[in-house]
C-alpha cells in the first residue's frame, strides 16, 4: 500500500527487509526509486499506481545491491537509471553466464521463490557527474558518493525537501561498509555528502526502515558517523541498532559483529611485518 510522506512523494514498504520503494509524482507519470523485492509487492505497487492513473515514466536504482535493482513487467518499460558506476557494476554481473544462479543463491530463502530476476539489473548508466535526473517532474539532484556500494547515490527532491538516502541512515541497520580499500573513509565521505544537504531536507527516506523528519534527519547522520568512528577507533559501539535492535531484528546485529571482525583482521595484517 502506498503511503504519502511529503507532497507528491509516496513510499511502498517491503515486509521482509523493510525496503522503501519511493514514488515521486511528475507531470505525466511517476519516478520509481528502488522498485521492491518480491513479485507480489511489485505487482501490488503497479496496481496502486494503475488505480491512481500514474504510469511509471522513469526508474532509478540507488546502488547495485540485489534488492535495489529488481523490476517487474507490471511496472512497464520505462528507462531505469543509475550512476555510471552502478550500471557498469551490473553489466559486469550480467556478463557472467551463471549470474542468475549466483544471485538466486544469495536471496533470503523466505522470498527466493517470489523474487523475479527476468529484468534484474537492467540499468542505464547516466553520464559521469550528471547532476539532475533526466525526467519530466520535480528536479531531482543526484548525490553520488563512495559509501556502501559502487556508484551509490542519494537523491534530493529539492522542491519537496525530501532526501532519498539509499542504504544509509537507516534505523534498523547499522552502516554497512563497502568492499573497498578504505571502507571506513569512504563511508565517512558519503556521510559528508549527505550532511551537506541535510538542511535542505525535511523528510529522509532510507533504503530500509522508518522515515525520519525534521531534526531526526541530522540525528541519523550523527548516529551513523558515531558508529563508523567507533569501528575506526576500535571502540565498543553503544549504537542502539547493535545493543537493542528492533524486536525480531536481532539477527541484524550480526552485520556489526562481522564488520568488527573483518576490520580487526585487517588491522592485524597491516601490523604484521613482511
Amino acid at each position: 500500500m502506498l503511503k504519502q510522506v511529503a507532497e507528491g512523494v509516496l513510499i511502498h514498504r517491503s515486509e521482509l527487509l523493510e525496503n522503501n520503494s519511493v514514488v515521486v509524482q511528475g507531470r505525466d507519470g511517476v519516478l520509481l526509486v528502488d522498485a521492491g523485492i518480491t513479485g507480489a509487492e511489485m505487482t501490488c505497487l503497479a496496481n496502486d499506481l494503475r488505480q491512481l492513473g500514474r504510469p511509471v515514466v522513469a526508474g532509478f536504482s540507488t546502488h547495485p545491491d540485489w534488492d535495489h535493482v529488481l523490476w517487474h513487467a507490471e511496472l512497464g518499460e520505462a528507462p531505469r537509471y543509475g550512476t555510471a558506476r552502478c550500471a557498469a557494476f551490473m553489466q559486469d554481473v550480467l556478463s557472467d553466464a551463471d549470474w542468475e544462479a549466483r544471485v538466486a543463491e544469495g536471496l533470503p530463502p523466505e522470498i527466493a521463490d517470489d523474487t523475479p530476476l527476468a529484468l534484474y539489473g537492467l540499468i542505464t548508466g547516466l553520464p559521469a557527474d550528471t547532476a539532475q535526473l533526466p525526467w519530466d517532474g520535480p528536479e531531482v539532484r543526484i548525490l553520488e558518493h563512495p559509501a556502501h556500494a559502487p556508484g551509490h547515490a542519494a537523491l534530493l527532491i529539492e522542491e519537496r525537501r525530501v532526501l532519498i538516502a539509499g542504504d544509509m541512515l537507516s534505523d534498523v541497520f547499522v552502516p554497512m561498509l563497502g568492499d573497498t580499500g578504505n571502507p571506513l573513509d569512504d563511508y565517512l565521505v558519503g556521510l559528508g555528502v549527505l550532511e551537506d544537504v541535510a538542511d535542505d531536507a525535511d523528510v529522509l527516506i532510507p533504503g530500509h526502515g522508518s522515515v525520519a523528519r525534521g531534526e531526526e534527519v541530522r540525528a541519523r547522520i550523527i548516529l551513523d558517523r558515531a558508529y563508523v568512528e567507533d569501528l575506526r577507533d576500535a571502540r565498543v559501539s553503544n549504537d542502539p541498532r547493535v545493543v537493542s535492535p528492533k524486536p525480531g531484528w536481532e539477527w541484524a546485529s550480526g552485520i556489526h559483529e562481522a564488520q568488527a571482525r573483518s576490520l580487526a583482521r585487517g588491522d592485524k595484517r597491516e601490523g604484521t611485518p613482511d
